[in-house]
């Protein structure tokens, strides 16, 4: 009865909508997700530029009501702490992830001149559900790029971010504290080859693709 119920008020919403921002020195991409018609966000990965980032939504009407992480390397979180004053809205990570989030010479941004380090409001589980301003994503931890990179999966419109886990025909590289290749391999395989062909990939960097082209098409994963 519940599952009906959510069904039921899911389609009279509109349907899930993706945006983003390239930002930062390595041209992260920052998605935001949101209902068709609304105006609540869930935003992912504010690169840099917080103040930026915040009036470029709020400029759209946009509010911004919760911010997640994929992992804590610099160029991923340089926009966090302003993003999260001007808004108000929590931050959450993975739970191993908390090295990275929390000291910057692992996260690197001590060695790239711009020291730098956040502090979620609350760590999650792998396998957690997630509901935000009536969206729901799950956390797939995915180990490899770094011990704590996850990616968010939103079953209701098959849209997966990636974060630096998976890219278009290729994957995150792993020379950087706490990466493994080899983990890095298996999480593909094992927590992201298993969902949907028809799964839409944002991956932090570069273009979009999908989980049964690169399943095809990867040389990293055949």
């Amino acid at each position: 009865m519940q599952d009906a119920q959510t069904e039921r008020r899911r389609n009279s919403m509109g349907n899930l909508k993706i945006g983003r921002l390239m930002l930062g020195i390595c041209q992260t991409n920052c998605y935001f997700v949101y209902r068709e018609g609304a105006k609540d966000v869930i935003f992912f990965d504010p690169a840099d530029k917080g103040d930026y980032i915040y009036e470029t939504l709020a400029e759209k009407g946009f509010q911004v009501k919760g911010i997640l992480l994929t992992h804590g390397h610099f160029d991923h979180i340089w926009g966090v702490n302003r993003l999260k004053e001007l808004s108000g809205a929590p931050l959450y990570a993975y739970e191993e992830e908390k090295i990275l989030c929390e000291d910057a010479v692992t996260n690197v941004s001590d060695q790239v001149g711009r020291p730098y380090t956040v502090n979620p409001d609350r760590y999650l589980k792998d396998g957690e559900e997630l509901t935000i301003a009536d969206m729901t994503c799950k956390l797939i931890a995915t180990p490899g790029h770094t011990v704590g990179s996850c990616c968010y999966y939103f079953k209701e419109a098959d849209i997966l971010i990636a974060g630096d886990t998976l890219f278009l025909y290729s994957v995150g590289r792993t020379d950087l504290a706490t990466g493994s290749m080899s983990a890095l391999v298996r999480s593909v395989r094992e927590k992201l080859f298993v969902l949907p062909e028809a799964t839409k990939v944002y991956p932090g960097h570069g273009e979009a693709t999908t989980i049964g082209h690169e399943k095809k098409y990867n040389p990293f994963l055949s």
